[in-house]
């Protein structure tokens, strides 16, 4: 089955050898998203309510690019350096999807790149 890479300039350009997402089918794997501006590629600091919302807009925009929705989303994957910060994180999910909300995992990790505290993937499905 072929790979199709999915790329937008209205998220953070990859930082290394893959794609910002891959479709294969009718499903659509979005790389990992960490709170870099996709304009400066700078990493937003600071409250990390702040840091997941660029997280969920640079997915939105992945998402748009494949031409779906974050309501198309069947499966996240949530990283955290910290998993004081997922009652905040959670907050901040809920801004964003709407029932039937997608499956989820949330990790607790030793360290993210760039010194990121929050990363998200996840499995988009298209009709």
């Amino acid at each position: 089955m072929p790979r199709d890479p999915i790329s937008t300039p209205n998220a953070p350009a990859a930082i290394g050898p893959y794609s910002q997402a891959v479709r294969a089918g009718g499903t659509v794997y979005l790389s990992g998203q960490i709170p870099l501006d996709p304009v400066t590629g700078e990493l937003v600091t600071g409250d990390i309510a702040r840091e997941a919302r660029r997280v969920f807009d640079n997915l939105r925009a992945v998402c748009e690019a494949a031409g779906g929705s974050l309501d198309d989303v069947a499966r996240v994957g949530i990283y955290l350096t910290d998993l004081g910060d997922f009652a905040q994180v959670n907050q901040v999910m809920a801004e964003y999807f709407q029932a039937p909300y997608p499956a989820r995992s949330t990790i607790q990790v030793s360290a993210l790149p760039r010194g990121a505290r929050v990363e998200v993937d996840a499995v988009l499905v298209t009709g």
